[in-house]
């Protein structure tokens, strides 16, 4: 039975601490390209290297990431806070989602922030229905720092029972 009153609450405080990264998830399919703020991001393998990457269904961008397809997930820098404002409302497939923002196009690879931290280059190995949010693993198959002194921006949310 779900927690109801005073015990949700404290359930949402409680989640809302547990804390994560920021990062901007970035595709590319034939000429179209975009990218979106992600926080549900987590190292979870180590040989192959890969991640996991949660995204709502309903996100434009959820429908290219089939088995195979590249991805690529931008490490938000503490304070970066101009990464959070342009990416943060979202982007239709057919918006210019990179306008102004210093970015790379590596062949075959969703575009890269050069101003980021540093970025993964990451192929879809696998996707699985997570409640609200589909769970996607991603295999590492490249990456650097762009700011090897930098520190990621770590983020906790004030309510773990929405964004």
């Amino acid at each position: 039975m779900a927690p109801e009153g005073e015990a949700l609450q404290a359930l949402a405080l409680a989640l809302g601490r547990v804390p994560s990264g920021l990062f901007i998830l970035t595709a590319r399919q034939g000429e179209r390209e975009t990218g979106m703020l992600a926080s549900w991001v987590q190292q979870c393998s180590f040989d192959p290297p890969q991640v996991s990457v949660a995204v709502r269904p309903d996100r434009a961008v959820a429908a290219w990431l089939t088995p195979g397809a590249a991805f690529t997930l931008n490490i938000i820098g503490d304070g970066q806070s101009h990464f959070l404002s342009h990416f943060g409302k979202g982007f239709d497939l057919d918006q210019l989602a990179f306008a102004g923002l210093a970015v790379e196009r590596p062949e075959g690879e969703g575009p890269v922030l050069t101003a980021a931290l540093g970025h993964l280059l990451c192929r879809v190995a696998g996707r699985m229905s997570a409640g609200d949010h589909d769970l996607f693993v991603g295999t590492v198959v490249g990456g650097r720092l762009h700011q090897p002194d930098g520190r990621p921006w770590v983020h906790m949310r004030k309510n773990g029972l929405r964004y």
